[in-house]
């Protein structure tokens, strides 16, 4: 009782801080970590109040569900879930990723090829609408319209305070395959075996992500949940992870170490910061290897442009950002790999396939309008994460928008937590615009909610 107090009383002091923005002025939260690399203006006024809203409410470990306060991390929502035996279906690979954010803002990881995204999961969410009210949504129902809509708005739709979300059984080690493919059309068939058997020579897959080193060199990742494994590795100190694919064909984690395998090292993006050097790892602090501080690193970069003059004072060339994750479907990643590695020529790429969840009994599959991927079929997501030289007579963001353009032409989409540069009539069309007026005018009258055009493209 004690928790629903201390939860109702933070949505009232959310709902004052909301009130308290005057008209015309930009909504935002006064959250300390962010996730997203799109720049965006500097605010006008104070976020709003989120700071009791970041707690696990209870686990119900017979029914395998938990109500979770909308900016709780997945950190902290792993903490209570694994005492139980349990885990989300999906959890996003860094911790500080908040479950309002993987649901408004899409999240993955490999346990996706058989459970869709995080918002599958959501049975129910009260959200702060732009009316400034807060609303309970459920797949049926008087807003059964918002929970189809909430899923990739990005905060223009409102923000959710709780939600109740479905856990399932977890055991306390994930053994992994490392499994090796020098033909993209090779990998790409043994995914789509993968998803439809949830399993690989005889035994089960429970996880399943990769990584591409170079198109003819690229690892599928296969876990499985186990009991007891012969050994357990820890990429937490000297060893880094994704390194680990290329010289051991099996190994073996905790399941929360498994969790967080990639967050140590912020997948391999930690070599920007020389992390990945032996002698700058031993001096860097363990508890300093982590994606928040490698992402206030960046946000102090963004912001002062050091590296960027020091390249200009030795005369290298502008680089632009190239940070994104985009689905791809399953019979045309092969293509679209091959592709950027011909023109982008960055490596590594993370591969994690992704099936948005099947129907129960003799329902239909759900609709997410905002996120349109097609039921029944496969899709990779590739994430790229790094800059690549501006080439002489090109301008910043020449290479996003090809990647764009590209992506559209293989069927696929793009996540919008970065960099984009769609006309609205083509981000419309993508992002189910029409639907999203139609909701936004029904909970936001007002509208008072930055657009999602807005936040996504035009950086508001």
């Amino acid at each position: 009782m004690r928790a629903v107090r201390d939860h109702d009383r933070a949505v009232t002091q959310l709902r004052r801080s909301y009130h308290a923005v005057p008209p015309g002025q930009p909504v935002r939260l006064a959250k300390r970590t962010s996730n997203l690399f799109r720049p965006r203006n500097a605010p006008r006024s104070t976020g709003l109040d989120v700071s009791g809203l970041d707690g696990v409410l209870g686990v119900d470990p017979v029914a395998r569900t938990a109500e979770v306060q909308g900016m709780c991390t997945y950190e902290r929502l792993v903490e209570a879930t694994l005492a139980y035996g349990l885990m989300p279906l999906v959890v996003p690979q860094l911790r500080t990723i908040t479950l309002g954010g993987a649901v408004t803002g899409l999240g993955i990881e490999s346990t996706s090829f058989r459970n869709g995204l995080p918002h599958e999961s959501v049975i129910e969410l009260d959200v702060l609408t732009g009316a400034g009210e807060v609303i309970s949504a459920r797949p049926e129902g008087e807003h059964a319209d918002l929970f189809a809509a909430f899923p990739n708005s990005l905060g223009s739709l409102g923000y959710a305070t709780r939600l109740r979300i479905e856990l399932q059984p977890v055991r306390r080690f994930v053994a992994l395959r490392n499994v090796r493919f020098t033909d993209l059309a090779e990998l790409t068939a043994a995914i789509g075996q993968i998803t439809a058997d949830r399993s690989w020579q005889g035994r089960p897959v429970d996880a399943l992500d990769g990584v591409m080193f170079s198109p003819d060199e690229a690892y599928l990742v296969l876990g499985t949940f186990a009991d007891e494994v012969p050994a357990v590795s820890d990429y937490t100190g000297q060893d880094i992870y994704y390194r680990s694919l290329r010289r051991r064909r099996e190994d073996a984690l905790t399941t929360h170490d498994y969790l967080w395998r990639w967050d140590t090292d912020w997948f391999w993006c930690s070599a920007a910061f020389g992390v990945q050097h032996p002698v700058v790892r031993r001096l860097w602090p363990a508890r300093w290897r982590r994606s928040d501080v490698y992402h206030r690193i960046v946000r102090l970069e963004h912001r002062h442009q050091v590296a960027a003059r020091i390249d200009r004072w030795r005369g290298q060339p502008a680089r632009e950002r190239v940070v994104q994750d985009v689905e791809i479907p399953l019979d045309r990643t092969a293509e679209f790999l091959h592709w950027f590695a011909d023109r982008v020529r960055m490596t590594p790429v993370w591969l994690c396939p992704l099936r948005l969840r099947e129907p129960t009994g003799a329902g239909s599959a759900r609709s997410w309008p905002l996120y349109p991927l097609r039921p029944a079929q496969d899709y990779v997501n590739i994430g790229f994460w790094g800059t690549v030289p501006i080439a002489e007579g090109a301008a910043d963001g020449d290479v996003n928008r090809e990647i764009e353009r590209a992506v559209s032409e293989v069927g696929g989409h793009k996540s919008l937590y970065s960099d984009a540069y769609y006309d609205r009539d083509s981000f419309d069309r993508l992002y189910g615009g029409d639907t999203w007026r139609a909701v936004r005018d029904r909970y936001d009258p007002e509208h008072r909610l930055t657009g999602l055009y807005e936040k996504a493209v035009a950086r508001a």
